[in-house]
């Protein structure tokens, strides 16, 4: 069971995930937070040590979530197949993602980039883990005779992940999740096209 101030410290990073995740790590400021939570600046230095420090929390924690979200997503599948199908239709509504902005991965990738080189490795370390999930649930596909041997598990994890990312980014910007539909129905068919 958490603290009080463990509580109120998780309240402070799940109000300030949405604001950093649309405003960004550079274009969230402190008072958005404080109107966000109603606490007062005193509480949420009690927390953390400065803006850089709550970023990083921030950015931890979307991580995390993010993850926590794909893995339950994923092992709702009982094949590789269904695990796969799964992922992708975790980002099947652009438009309306768990958290509000879009995915956290890429709008923290972007701007860490050039700006935040801790951040970027953070970021890199969940994409290279993310992928070696992914090649591994296509490796068990094949392996448990579900998929070809001819599927190459690397080129369609990496197609995918970077297809779907790239997507909810021009969903988005465009405001309609139709090309994403289109584009799910496609990575699906071309992975049935390796079913045994």
């Amino acid at each position: 069971m958490l603290t009080k101030a463990e509580r109120t410290k998780q309240f402070i990073l799940e109000t300030a995930a949405p604001i950093f995740n649309q405003k960004g790590i550079s274009g969230a400021n402190i008072d958005d937070v404080l109107a966000a939570s109603k606490l007062t600046k005193g509480c949420l230095y009690g927390h953390f040590e400065s803006k850089e420090d709550l970023a990083l929390q921030v950015v931890d924690f979307m991580l995390e979530t993010n993850g926590e979200k794909m893995r339950l997503t994923i092992s709702q599948g009982k094949t590789a197949k269904a695990k796969v199908f799964a992922f992708l239709d975790f980002y099947k509504d652009p438009l309306n993602t768990y958290l509000k902005g879009g995915c956290p991965i890429f709008n923290v990738a972007v701007e860490s980039d050039d700006n935040f080189p801790a951040v970027k490795e953070k970021i890199a370390g969940v994409i290279r883990r993310g992928q070696e999930i992914f090649v591994g649930i296509l490796k068990q596909g094949i392996e448990n005779g579900e998929f070809s041997d001819e599927l190459d598990p690397a080129v369609y994890a990496f197609k995918a992940v970077a297809a779907v990312e790239g997507a909810v980014v021009m969903c988005r910007s465009m405001n309609t999740a139709k090309p994403m539909a289109g584009l799910l129905r496609s990575l699906k068919a071309e992975l049935e096209s390796y079913v045994l």
